[in-house]
């Protein structure tokens, strides 16, 4: 169901000068650089991870091991989006602890976001009022439970694009997909989605309370 996507096959398009240049120099042996390199993408790959596993613990130790590969392989990246290229190492550390469990996550997402050394696992939000925060947590909490109920290969999509907001192309990069078979998952997903938030009969409620 789920392809390995081969990083050397990466399009050479360069993600920007600094990026690159951080890169040469991680690979020439400057841990430093690396570590500028994990600063700014350690949150996004941890969000994907923990909704691809639904546990804080499993995504943390999927996000390390994620970058610990991606040290050892730097040679192995030819250009491109350097964030597509770490999506999908982490998207595979992930997927072989799904296999290796061979069920659902265990965990709340729940726990994941009330811990308060993930306040990053969704950005933060300008300075919102009492009432919106809390209609705001009501609607992350039906979409998050939405989320999980979808296959996990759709669910990678939605955090890949609707998440995250990486193009078409960068999602079909990081899954190894066609970008067509992109497009037409992500189209599946998105109206189990609104079918799933519809059946629940509670997102009429905190449709309702936003717009009064």
């Amino acid at each position: 169901m789920w392809d390995r996507y081969d990083p050397r096959m990466a399009a050479p398009v360069s993600e920007s000068p600094e990026i690159d240049a951080l890169i040469a120099r991680a690979r020439s042996g400057d841990l430093p650089a690396f570590n500028q390199l994990v600063l700014r993408h350690q949150d996004a790959l941890f969000s994907l991870a923990v909704r691809m596993l639904g546990s804080r613990e499993a995504a943390e130790d999927a996000t390390q091991e994620a970058f610990i590969r991606a040290y050892r392989r730097l040679d192995t990246f030819r250009g491109g989006n350097f964030r597509s290229w770490l999506f999908t190492i982490v998207a595979n550390v992930s997927r072989d602890e799904l296999r290796r469990r061979g069920r659902r996550p265990q965990l709340s997402l729940d726990r994941a976001r009330d811990d308060p050394d993930r306040a990053d696992l969704d950005p933060a939000d300008p300075d919102p009022l009492p009432d919106a925060r809390a209609e705001q947590a009501d609607l992350r909490r039906l979409l998050e439970g939405a989320l999980q109920e979808l296959p996990a290969d759709w669910r990678e999509l939605v955090v890949l694009v609707d998440v995250h907001g990486l193009a078409y192309e960068e999602a079909a990069e990081s899954t190894g997909l066609p970008i067509g078979t992109v497009k037409s998952r992500l189209s599946r997903a998105r109206g189990r989605l609104r079918d799933i938030l519809r059946a629940s009969g509670e997102l009429p409620a905190v449709a309702g309370r936003q717009e009064g």
